[in-house]
C-alpha cells in the first residue's frame, strides 16, 4: 500500500450543512447532558457506518459567541458511556477529567468528539496490510474523518478549524492510528494524543513511517505520548523505542513532547482514564485569557 500523502490532504473547508446526509443529536440517549449521540454515521470511503458522540465543556450554550478547539478520538464508545465501554461500567471518564481540568482553570475549554469503532477496528486503525493479521485501511479511514467528519462536526458545532485547535488521539491500535495519521495530515493537527501505541503492528514498521514523514513536518504537532510500565516488556520497550525516534526526529522534550511512563499502568480504559487529565493539561493548556473563569459546577 501507498502510504504517501494524498495531494489534496492538506487543506479542508467546512462542507455546508444541507449537503451532510448525517442524523442529528440524541441527547436523550446519553448518560449527560452535555454528551451529544449522532447515530450511524455513513462514509464514502467505508462501508461500516459509526455512531458519534460529542461533549461540549460547561459554559458551551452560555457563550454562543464562542467558538473551541476540539479534539477527535478513536474508540469513542470507550470515553464516556459506560454502558457501551469495552469493559461493562469502566470508561476513560473523559466529561468528568475534562470538566474538572475546565473549571480549574488548567485546560482551555475544548470540544471532545468520540468517533465509534466498528467491526472494522483492526482494519481501519492500521496504515499497512500485516501478511498473518491483514488490515491496512487506515488510509480510507483518514479520508472518513477529514473529508466527512470534520466538516461535519464544524457545521454542527462551534469548533476552530485551524490546525492548532485540532487534535488527534487513541490508545493501543487507536493510538497507533492517531500518530499515522497526525504525520499523514500534520497541516491539520497540530495536537496527538498517543496513549500505549500498538507499535508492534506489521513489524513496527510505524518507526520507518515516523523516519520517512518527519523530515517533510515543517512544524512538528505536539505531541503526548505514554505507555504503563505493567503493560508487557516488549510493549514498553516498542514506546521508549518510538519515544527516542520522535527525539531524533526533533520533537523537543516537554516543548513539542512529553513522554509518561505510567507508574503500574495497565492496557486497559481504567488506567486510561487516569492519564487523560495529565494528557489535556499538556495538549490544551489554559490560556492567558482565564477562558474557563466564572463557570459553575452545575454547567
Amino acid at each position: 500500500m501507498n502510504l504517501d500523502q494524498h495531494p489534496n490532504d492538506t487543506a479542508w473547508a467546512p462542507t455546508p450543512r444541507a449537503l451532510l446526509a448525517a442524523p442529528e443529536a440524541e441527547q436523550a440517549a446519553t448518560p449527560h447532558p452535555r454528551l451529544h449521540l449522532h447515530r450511524a454515521f455513513a462514509s464514502h470511503y467505508l462501508p461500516d457506518k459509526r455512531d458519534i458522540i460529542v461533549y461540549v465543556p460547561p459554559g458551551y450554550d452560555r457563550h454562543p459567541g464562542r467558538t473551541y478547539p476540539v479534539l477527535y478520538m478513536q474508540d469513542g464508545q470507550n470515553l464516556f458511556d459506560p454502558r457501551t465501554s469495552f469493559i461493562p461500567g469502566r470508561t476513560w471518564e473523559v466529561r468528568q477529567h475534562a470538566d474538572e481540568a475546565i473549571r480549574a482553570g488548567e485546560i482551555e475549554p475544548l470540544i471532545i468528539v468520540g468517533i465509534y469503532n466498528t467491526p472494522a477496528r483492526l482494519a481501519e486503525y492500521t496504515p499497512e496490510r500485516d501478511p498473518k493479521m491483514g488490515g491496512g485501511e487506515a488510509a480510507q479511514y483518514g479520508l472518513t474523518l477529514t473529508r466527512e467528519i470534520l466538516p461535519f462536526i464544524a457545521s454542527r458545532y462551534r469548533v476552530r478549524t485551524d490546525r492548532d485547535s485540532n487534535g488527534l488521539g487513541g490508545s493501543s491500535l487507536g493510538g497507533l492510528v492517531s500518530l499515522y495519521l497526525g504525520l499523514r495530515y500534520a497541516t491539520w493537527f497540530g495536537k496527538l494524543a498517543v496513549l500505549s501505541p500498538s507499535v508492534w503492528w506489521n513489524h513496527k514498521s510505524i518507526l520507518g513511517y515516523v523516519n520517512e514523514h518527519a523530515p517533510n513536518i515543517w512544524d512538528r504537532p505536539r505531541m503526548w505520548l505514554d505507555v504503563g510500565d505493567k503493560e508487557g516488556k516488549r510493549t514498553l520497550q516498542d514506546v521508549e523505542m518510538l519515544n527516542r525516534r520522535l527525539k531524533a526526529n526533533h520533537w523537543v522534550p516537554e516543548k513539542t513532547l512529553h513522554f509518561e511512563k505510567a507508574h503500574g499502568g495497565t492496557h486497559d480504559e481504567p488506567s486510561w482514564a487516569k492519564r487523560v487529565r495529565p494528557m489535556l493539561k499538556f495538549l490544551f493548556p489554559a490560556t492567558r485569557d482565564g477562558g474557563s473563569r466564572g463557570l459553575q459546577a452545575s454547567e
